[in-house]
C-alpha cells in the first residue's frame, strides 16, 4: 500500500503484513543515469568529485565503473561526400585513422598498429567513395585508395608537403638550389587558379635546367663508399617530383577540394589531445574508450549516443580442456615391478659358483 513520498518526492510503499517500507528500484533507470554523468565527465571539464558532489569522487568511480565495458559506435556513413580529409594520430601505442567531410563531419574511424595499407582498407571501407581524398601522403594511402576507390582523385596535403622538404633542407638552406627550391615549395600557398599551377610547374622546370645536376653529384664518403654529394636536396627534389608526377599537387584547382588536412588536424586531433590531456594517467583503454565517446559525441547528442552504444566485445574463450582425455589403446604400466610380468626382486648370492 502507498506509504507517502520520499524526499526526492518518489512514491513509497509498505507492506501491510511486515511493514517495510520501501520506493519502487529502477536499474534500467539508474545505469542510464549513471552512463550520462559518466561520459558527461569524460568529454568534459568537470572533475569525478564535481560530478557526484563528494569530496574524492569514489562514488562516482564505484557506480561508473561498469561504463568502460560501453562502446559507442556512429551510424554507416552512407552519404557521398565530394572531398573526405583523413589523417592518423597516435595514441599510447596506437595509430588512430579518422575520415572527415569537407564540411567537418566525423564519418569514421579505425584503431591500428600503424599507417598501413591494412589499416587504411579497414577505413577507407566504412564510407562511401567520395570524388577527392585529401592526405598527408602517409605510406600505404595511394595502394588503399587504388584499391578501395580507384575513381576517387588523390589530393597532397600542401601544408605537410612544405614541412617535409623543410625538413630535408632546414628553414634556412645553405646553398642557392636549396634556398631556391624550398622558396619555391612555399610559394604553393598563392598558388589559387589553373594559370599561377602553370607558372609554378614552369618555375620547377627552370629550377632542374638551372640545379638538377647537383642531384646527381657523387663523392667519396668516409667509410670508403660512394654517395650522393647533396644528398638533402636530391631528398627534396624527389619528393617534390613524386607529387608532381602523380597529378596529386594540383587536384584542389581542378575539383575545389580542400588542399590541406588542417581541419582535421587543427580540429578534431587537437581536441582528442586535449581531453586526453584533461584525464592524463588513464590507461590504454581507457584512453582509446574515451577518444572515441568524444568522436561519437561529436556527431550525435548525448541520447542517441547512448541508445547506439554497445557493450564492448568480450574476447573469445578458449577451448575447454577435457577433464577425462581418452585413454589410449595400449595398456598403460606402471613403475612397480610385478612377478607377473616376469619382474621382481631377487635375493640371495648373486655371485658366481
Amino acid at each position: 500500500m502507498k506509504n507517502g513520498r520520499h524526499r526526492s518526492g518518489t512514491q513509497r510503499w509498505r507492506c501491510p503484513s511486515c511493514g517495510a517500507s520501501s520506493v519502487r528500484r529502477r536499474p534500467d533507470v539508474t545505469r542510464r543515469e549513471q552512463l550520462r554523468q559518466f561520459v558527461t565527465w569524460l568529454v568534459g571539464k568537470h572533475t569525478q568529485a564535481e560530478i557526484d558532489g563528494t569530496a574524492s569522487g569514489r562514488t562516482f568511480r564505484r557506480h561508473t565503473m561498469w561504463c568502460w565495458d560501453i562502446e559507442p559506435r556512429l551510424a554507416p556513413a552512407t552519404t557521398i561526400h565530394h572531398a573526405i580529409l583523413v589523417d592518423g594520430i597516435w595514441i599510447s601505442g596506437w595509430c588512430l585513422l579518422i575520415a572527415q567531410s569537407d564540411t567537418g563531419h566525423v564519418l569514421a574511424w579505425q584503431w591500428s598498429g600503424g599507417e598501413s595499407v591494412a589499416a587504411w582498407k579497414a577505413l577507407l571501407t566504412q564510407v562511401a567513395a567520395p570524388g577527392v581524398l585529401v592526405s598527408d601522403g602517409g605510406t600505404g594511402i595511394p595502394t588503399a585508395l587504388g584499391m578501395c576507390w580507384p575513381e576517387t582523385k588523390h589530393q597532397r596535403c600542401l601544408f605537410h608537403l612544405q614541412m617535409r622538404v623543410s625538413r630535408h633542407l632546414t628553414m634556412n638552406p645553405r646553398t642557392d638550389a636549396g634556398r631556391a627550391l624550398r622558396g619555391l615549395v612555399m610559394k604553393l600557398s598563392s598558388v589559387h587558379d589553373e594559370d599561377a599551377a602553370i607558372v609554378w610547374q614552369i618555375q620547377l622546370d627552370e629550377w632542374w635546367r638551372a640545379f638538377g645536376h647537383l642531384t646527381k653529384e657523387r663523392t667519396l664518403l668516409r667509410n670508403g663508399q660512394f654517395g650522393f654529394t647533396h644528398d638533402r636536396l636530391r631528398k627534396a627534389w624527389l619528393l617534390v617530383r613524386g607529387v608532381v608526377r602523380n597529378n596529386t599537387l594540383f587536384t584542389y584547382v581542378t575539383y575545389g577540394n580542400p588542399r590541406t588536412t588542417s581541419p582535421l588536424e587543427g580540429g578534431i586531433n587537437s581536441q582528442i589531445r586535449e581531453v586526453l590531456r584533461r584525464h592524463r594517467g588513464m590507461s590504454e583503454p581507457h584512453q582509446k574508450r574515451a577518444v572515441e565517446w568524444f568522436l561519437t559525441l561529436h556527431e550525435q547528442s548525448l541520447e542517441e549516443a547512448m541508445q547506439h552504444a554497445l557493450p564492448a566485445k568480450a574476447a573469445a574463450p578458449e577451448p575447454a580442456k577435457p577433464e577425462h582425455p581418452d585413454e589410449p589403446d595400449t595398456p598403460l604400466y606402471g613403475t612397480a615391478l610385478s612377478p607377473d610380468e616376469g619382474l621382481w626382486l631377487r635375493t640371495g648370492w648373486a655371485g658366481r659358483g
